[in-house]
């Protein structure tokens, strides 16, 4: 299947198709079954912080003894490594300056 250009917003979870529809961060060039995929990892990581919300109500869990918060820390890298996989030049470029990906 053909891969086309679609906008990454990770700060709001959204994949579109439209460069006007919203402000995105990463630029990416994908099948609509990667589009899937990510979208997907979007609601997980949702999911996820939801619950270290509610576990975050009590202060005797460190965080980094929080199950849920490296659930979610894993979610998150997950996604910006499949936008980095998937990312234009200019999209690898910027995640590469991040220092996110262990490489």
């Amino acid at each position: 299947m053909e891969k086309k250009t679609y906008y990454v917003s990770v700060q709001a979870g959204t994949v579109l198709d439209d460069k006007q529809a919203a402000s995105f961060e990463f630029e990416i060039l994908a099948t609509p079954e990667e589009v899937d995929k990510l979208a997907e990892m979007f609601d997980d990581t949702t999911n996820v912080d939801n619950h270290s919300f509610w576990r975050a109500h009590n202060p005797t869990i460190p965080y980094h003894d929080d199950a849920e918060n490296d659930g979610y820390d894993d979610g998150l890298r997950q996604i910006y490594e499949t936008i980095y996989e998937l990312g234009t030049p200019e999209t690898k470029r910027h995640i590469e300056d991040m220092h996110l990906l262990q490489h």
